[in-house]
């Protein structure tokens, strides 16, 4: 019988992939967005996990305004680093498995070869601090973790970066996006999947928990992943918007990116049979998706 779910974020981009695959797959999933568990508010976090009657607590929720966290670091550290520390201490207390979602930007990006997960972490903004801090903060709490590092999600949301370059294509726009930022955009969709199949495949084996990798396969620049968008993801009679490459340092965002961070997923294959497909094919997916559905992300989706 699939585990009981309480998924946080719910209402995020992955919060939502994690919903429509749950049902899909009839994983018994509670999902709670911000409005009706603030993982900061530790007596909240207490009441609901008690409450809900779950196996396994999925932490997908986050702070993600990376250049607005250089801006509002203690708000930055509190949702991604006590706020999971919060989480694991409760479920360390009821007896429950976490499984807690990471970032790429806990690297460096001094490396030219994929990271693995043992691989020294060097954070360069408050934001990918933020998130390494709450990755100490489960493993000092709770043995029986996962803690899941991904990179570039995609999917169907109006805060995603389909959603950007379709604006752009109707609104008749420039974008500019570096072209020496290297990583594996990775499918909400999938990496939801990939939850499930852990979350359900979690037993009295230690090997299955601690620190893993999951991400598309293949890479990609940001530049090329937002023409890759602009090819798969518009109707063939929308106008394309002309996105241009730039140096990061010409962009002069507030938060330093890493410049390459792609992570290496053969823990995750060896350890849970898990293969994450290439992500151009899973983009080819969502457009296909949209163009028959005939919608533009939304916040609805």
């Amino acid at each position: 019988m699939p585990p009981k779910l309480l998924v946080t974020g719910a209402d995020g981009l992955l919060g939502r992939a994690l919903a429509g695959q749950g049902a899909a797959r009839r994983v018994g999933l509670l999902a709670f967005g911000r409005s009706r568990l603030d993982i900061t508010d530790p007596i909240a976090v207490t009441r609901s996990v008690a409450e809900s009657g779950a196996d396994i607590v999925v932490n997908a929720a986050a702070y993600t305004a990376v250049d607005q966290a250089e801006h509002e670091p203690a708000r930055a550290f509190a949702v991604n680093a006590e706020g999971p520390g919060h989480l694991a201490r409760t479920c360390a207390a009821h007896g429950l498995a976490l499984i807690h979602l990471s970032t790429d930007y806990v690297f460096d990006g001094a490396k030219a070869t994929p990271y693995l997960e043992d691989d020294p972490v060097g954070p360069l903004s408050v934001y990918g601090a933020s998130k390494e801090a709450g990755e100490r903060a489960v493993r000092t709490a709770l043995q029986a973790h996962v803690v899941l590092r991904t990179s570039w999600l995609f999917g169907a949301h109006a805060r995603s970066l389909v959603a950007a370059v379709q604006r752009a294509a109707s609104q008749g726009t420039t974008m500019r996006w570096a072209a020496d930022q290297i990583g594996s955009p990775t499918a909400a969709a999938d990496l939801a999947d990939a939850i499930l199949d852990i979350a359900c495949a979690l037993d009295g084996d230690w090997r299955r928990f601690g620190t893993f990798h999951y991400a598309g396969a293949g890479t990609a620049t940001r530049h090329g992943l937002a023409e890759a968008v602009a090819e798969l993801c518009l109707p063939r009679d929308r106008p394309r918007p002309r996105i241009m490459a730039a140096a990061s340092a010409e962009l002069a965002r507030p938060a330093l990116r890493p410049r390459y961070s792609v992570l290496g997923c053969a823990k995750i294959a060896a350890i849970y049979g898990i293969v994450p497909r290439d992500w151009r094919e899973s983009l080819a997916q969502l457009g296909r998706e949209l163009t028959a559905q005939g919608q533009e992300p939304s916040e609805s989706r």
